[in-house]
């Protein structure tokens, strides 16, 4: 199946400033997230935050909230941010069908996210290299059920030429910028 721009839109859970710095090589991650974030933007891909219990694990990290014009995070209780109000009404706004994923903890948020997703019909597609736990045997695992769910994979660099389609596209030199 090929990935394409419309109807996609993109998810990036719990990057938060009580949990962030738990997170295992959290430096090359906040590289990863911050080139998806910023190639999504340029692509014009509508883009969700989460924020898990922000009284208690605080606000989406600052390298990330800057980064988003009009900032307005979803606020959520349950791990999977599927079946929260504001998501589903962002899903019916943007008639998302495909969903790139990206966030933290991979094992707990970003999986029972990416499995409810594909339970309700929606193509989700996981950013590996825009995914992280406390330990790598968490990331793994949840890696591992990825597979197992028939949940597709990706890495921040395919996802964006993906959806970019061509050198010839108007966001090649500002993306090719990017990755390099």
């Amino acid at each position: 199946m090929r990935i394409t721009k419309e109807n996609t839109s993109a998810l990036f859970i719990d990057f938060q400033e009580r949990l962030f710095p738990a997170m295992n090589e959290k430096e090359t991650l906040l590289k990863n997230v911050k080139i998806l974030l910023e190639g999504l933007n340029i692509l014009g891909i509508p883009i969700a935050f989460s924020q898990q219990y922000t009284k208690g694990l605080g606000e989406t990290i600052e390298e990330l909230r800057s980064l988003v014009p009009d900032f307005a995070p979803i606020e959520k209780t349950d791990f999977s941010c599927f079946g929260v109000e504001e998501y589903t009404a962002f899903l019916q706004h943007h008639q998302s069908k495909t969903i790139i994923l990206c966030g933290i903890e991979a094992h707990v948020c970003v999986l029972q996210t990416a499995v409810d997703l594909k339970e309700y019909g929606y193509f989700p597609i996981v950013v590996t290299d825009c995914i992280n736990s406390r330990n790598a045997i968490s990331k793994e695992s949840a890696i591992d059920r990825f597979s197992y769910e028939n949940i597709m994979t990706a890495t921040c660099e395919s996802i964006l030429f993906e959806l970019m389609r061509s050198a010839k596209a108007e966001e090649f030199r500002a993306i090719s910028k990017l990755v390099k």
